[in-house]
């Protein structure tokens, strides 16, 4: 039987669903539930001898070392969207396939994004302490009206986020990395430049895939046409953003603050100093988190393996 291993099922996802059920018709399946996946020798002898491995969680590293000690790997199947945490080139060297589960949970990370516009402009979380504590907290909110919101990639979540801007009754306008091709116009969207939209918008909201292209997308200098009023959101990976500069820009209100649901190092350390900012509101990585998106998404990963598997069969969702 083909030997398939779930390496990083911490917090728990899949085990005891009906994902879990079809996975394990595929093959001789190995589900690990403990945290340490996070670590390159203890993946490696989770997998070393795995056929198959289905990928849970973005802190699993599939290195060139990982990948160089795992013989028998033949195909990663992601659940989620994001593939920074693959090494394409071994995985290319090696003829390993991966895929992934793209727009699974495009509606629920651009909902959570709307969230924490909301969170962080009208300062829910710092209010709800306060009021908590016997305390009557008042004071001049933002509205999302009228303001203008920058979106930072189009893909699935991004236009979904686009959309939903408008509904508000907001101005949005879009970059990306390659051609437009029609894109912003059909989500009602205007497409400018990257420095034009931090120059002009009053919320910026990350939508791009990490990689080495993309790693530190808002650098100090970018951070800095940001208007002091504007708030940054990000619901795609924290490396998108100079971690310095976005920690000085927060500190010192170059910007008004920020709403995150990614961070450089997850779980966030509990001497992070994002912990002590009052301008920033944080999820713990959680925006796809909904029964809808992972039963979906654990579904179509675990077909994607089925595909693989099956003779002649062509495989969906390559990344």
């Amino acid at each position: 039987m083909t030997r398939i291993v779930v390496p990083d099922d911490f917090p728990p996802a899949i085990s005891g669903t009906a994902a879990e059920q079809a996975l394990r018709a595929l093959g001789d399946v190995t589900i690990c539930t403990e945290r340490g996946a996070d670590s390159e020798a203890e993946l490696i002898r989770r997998i070393r001898d795995a056929a198959v491995v289905l990928n849970i969680r973005g802190y699993t590293k599939f290195t060139a070392a990982v990948i160089d000690a795992c013989e028998r790997l033949r195909l990663i199947s992601i659940w989620g969207t994001g593939t920074d945490n693959i090494d394409f080139n071994a995985t290319r060297a090696r003829g390993i396939t991966v895929t992934n589960t793209p727009g699974i949970n495009a509606h629920a990370v651009a909902e959570h994004t709307i969230a924490l516009m909301l969170a962080v402009a009208r300062r829910i979380a710092s209010i709800d302490t306060g009021v908590r504590a016997g305390e009557w907290p008042r004071g001049l909110l933002v509205q999302l009206e009228g303001k203008t919101l920058g979106v930072i990639g189009l893909g699935a979540i991004g236009s979904r986020v686009a959309t939903l801007a408008s509904a508000f009754g907001m101005t949005v306008l879009a970059s990306t990395l390659g051609e437009d091709g029609g894109r912003s116009r059909l989500v009602g969207a205007r497409h400018v430049p990257l420095e034009t939209l931090l120059r002009e918008s009053d919320f910026v909201s990350l939508h791009l895939r990490l990689s080495e292209k993309t790693a530190r997308h808002l650098d100090r200098d970018r951070l800095a046409l940001m208007k002091p009023s504007a708030f940054l959101i990000n619901t795609a990976r924290a490396g998108l953003v100079d971690r310095d500069a976005l920690l000085d820009a927060l500190r010192h209100e170059q910007i008004a603050g920020a709403g995150l649901d990614v961070f450089h190092e997850e779980p966030i350390r509990a001497d992070d100093p994002l912990l002590q900012l009052p301008n920033v509101v944080l999820t713990p990585h959680n925006a796809g988190s909904t029964a809808e998106v992972i039963d979906r998404g654990l579904q179509q990963a675990v077909e994607n393996i089925r595909a693989f598997l099956s003779p002649g069969a062509t495989t969906a969702n390559r990344a």
